[in-house]
């Protein structure tokens, strides 16, 4: 099973959140399940190709 790193808050009602690979699609949910299917179902999009020109976040080892 693959895996990817999310964060998220609780921001009055709903659960925030993003892929860390991907901090500028955010999404929400009505409980953190909710938020989770909500990623997944982002995650799809973002890495099939649907939502073009995706930004993503990448680390660079500078010494």
């Amino acid at each position: 099973m693959k895996t990817t790193g999310y964060t998220y808050w609780l921001d009055g009602e709903f659960f925030i959140g993003y892929l860390d690979d991907y901090p500028d699609y955010l999404t929400q949910g009505m409980s953190l399940e909710d938020l989770k299917d909500h990623l997944m179902d982002l995650f799809q999009d973002l890495t099939s190709g649907v939502i073009p020109n995706v930004r993503k976040h990448a680390q660079l080892e500078v010494a």
